[in-house]
């Protein structure tokens, strides 16, 4: 590669992934373009990660690996320390679960460029593939991230997290990673970005592998910080003072939202039908006590027919389906894709209350509503 390339630092950051430590590491380390370096920063891990990440430390390797270590701060502060200490003039970050492919980096740099007067390239962003193996979990997360990225236009609202680079005086000219946000980092810089002027570019050539998220409660805890996280970033990038294209990566969350408190509803209003059947054996079609019974049962049954159509309609029935492709048809395969669902609404829910508990407080990255905001 030519001495005039731009050098791009590749940044890290680990809490407690001792078993993707190697693969992330050298997958960088692996990159084909060059100059580039590696910061890595490891925040307060307790299970074996942080010696693991020093045995990378090397200042002198053909690709310089600066190794650093702070206690638990977060995300955002361990991303804004790598910042500090590196010395490209693009700064490139991952996650430590992802696996970029050894052309990334080069692809990034080939769109650095604007096509037109309008654009001022301050980031380009890359695609995630999310491997899978044979769970259910892994199956629809594969296919939910597939599908956000396949409608992608070139210029996007979000340099994401795991497949990103940003230039270095653009993104210290926003204030750079906020060690006080909460989760959606990438999101709240891409829009401080964009807000002041710049454009992010879209690559898709530009990939990087996601580990396969396996486990249920991994993937509901973060569906949960997900909410939160964009309660905040609602509240502060409201669509009506925000320029540039919309949010375009929100994908079936919105869609999913819904299917708990339609749960609920058909339970609630299913409970007088349950209770006059279950107090009264010899009850009846004909025999209802009231009207009001059989109109609640009726709704109960239109409620439980609109959560099929979503299920298997629009964005989340795309993802429901090809997850179901990609695996075994069976009424198994579909009653544990409706017990996901109804569980990955609950924790969209909980997200969304404990982001307005922060909102109400101030706290994790929310101006305050009223008065000092309280740390």
């Amino acid at each position: 590669m030519s001495a005039q390339n731009p050098m791009v630092s590749l940044t890290v950051c680990v809490r407690d992934g001792v078993d993707w430590v190697d693969g992330c590491i050298e997958s960088l380390k692996a990159q084909t373009y060059r100059p580039i370096e590696i910061v890595a920063v490891d925040d307060g891990s307790s299970d074996g990660s942080k010696e693991k990440l020093l045995a990378w430390h090397d200042l002198e390797a053909e690709v310089p690996t600066r190794i650093l270590t702070q206690e638990p701060k977060g995300l955002s502060s361990g991303r804004q320390w790598a910042v500090d200490e590196s010395k490209g003039d693009w700064i490139a970050i991952t996650d430590i679960d992802v696996r970029p492919e050894p052309d990334w980096i080069a692809k990034l740099v080939e769109n650095v460029q604007p096509i037109d007067e309008s654009e001022k390239v301050v980031a380009v962003t890359g695609r995630t593939v999310f491997e899978h193996e044979g769970d259910i979990v892994s199956r629809v997360r594969s296919v939910e991230i597939a599908t956000k990225y396949r409608s992608r236009p070139r210029r996007t609202s979000l340099a994401n997290g795991p497949c990103s680079m940003f230039e270095r005086e653009s993104l210290l000219a926003i204030g750079g990673f906020d060690p006080e946000w909460y989760h959606a980092e990438d999101m709240e810089v891409s829009l401080r970005l964009i807000s002041d002027g710049g454009t992010i570019v879209y690559t898709p050539d530009a990939v990087v592998h996601h580990v396969p998220e396996l486990e249920s409660s991994r993937f509901l805890a973060k569906r949960c910080r997900d909410a939160r996280a964009h309660m905040r970033i609602v509240r502060h990038y409201p669509r009506r003072k925000r320029s540039g294209p919309n949010l375009d990566f929100i994908g079936s969350s919105t869609v999913v939202l819904v299917v708990f408190p339609m749960w609920l509803m058909a339970l609630l209003t299913g409970i007088p039908f349950l209770t006059s059947f279950a107090t009264q054996p010899n009850w009846s079609w004909e025999e209802a006590q009231t009207w009001w019974q059989t109109k609640l049962l009726l709704f109960t049954l239109l409620l439980m027919l609109i959560h099929e159509i979503i299920l298997w309609r629009g964005p989340l029935g795309v993802v429901n389906r090809g997850a179901l492709k990609a695996g075994k048809f069976s009424i198994f395969e579909i009653f544990k894709i409706r017990n996901l669902t109804i569980r990955w609404s609950i924790a969209l829910w909980k997200g969304l209350a404990l982001g307005m508990k922060d909102a109400i407080q101030g706290k994790n990255g929310h101006r305050p509503l009223l008065g000092k905001q309280r740390k």
